[in-house]
């Protein structure tokens, strides 16, 4: 079985024309991104030694071992870095890693089964959890405290509670078929 791994960062884009790359990092402290060995691309068969040489803003610029040039480094747009989950500090007591959700059975307060956690997703907008239902569907949920409550590792579930449904806001007469302001933009006079 291939080992687990945790993506650390991803390559925005090249910088200069020598083969230095800017990265993404999504570790808490972002030079830390090197800080648990050699990094790897999403099929962990790829290593890239990455060796960072300073900040642009919020993102980091680095030297990739065998990237000499602006065009190899533009074909490394978009790699995503990993390391395996073994490569990790154990959490501190109370906390995890996102990647450790992977693979949680999803239950209600009652403890009845709701599914499985598939993917943690996170665009950039907050993190959100890809639940596979035990009937087949799929629930995406916000990994917010109000939603997700209870996170316990060592029974390897964590217990959800779903979104009420949200109504459709009913319109307004004034909004209905042959308003005069159908556009929803006053008229000046």
């Amino acid at each position: 079985m291939a080992p687990r791994l945790v993506l650390l960062g991803a390559v925005a884009s090249p910088h200069g024309v020598k083969g230095l790359v800017k990265i993404k990092p999504f570790t808490e402290r972002p030079e830390d991104l090197t800080a648990y060995g050699p990094l790897t691309d999403e099929s962990g068969q790829r290593r890239l030694a990455v060796t960072l040489k300073g900040r642009a803003g919020e993102l980091l610029m680095a030297a990739i071992e065998g990237v000499a040039t602006r065009e190899a480094a533009e074909r490394l747009k978009g790699t995503r870095l990993y390391v395996p989950r073994s490569a990790l500090p154990p959490p501190a007591p109370g906390q995890y890693y996102l990647a450790d959700l992977e693979g949680l059975a999803a239950v209600d307060a009652a403890g009845q089964a709701v599914g499985r956690v598939e993917r943690v997703i996170d665009y950039g907008a907050g993190t959100v959890l890809e639940i596979r239902r035990t009937d087949g569907g799929e629930l995406l949920l916000p990994f917010a405290d109000q939603y997700v409550p209870t996170v316990d590792l060592a029974a390897g579930t964590l217990t959800v509670v779903e979104p009420e449904e949200v109504e459709a806001p009913a319109l307004d007469e004034d909004q209905g078929e042959g308003s005069d302001n159908q556009s929803g933009a006053g008229s000046p006079t």
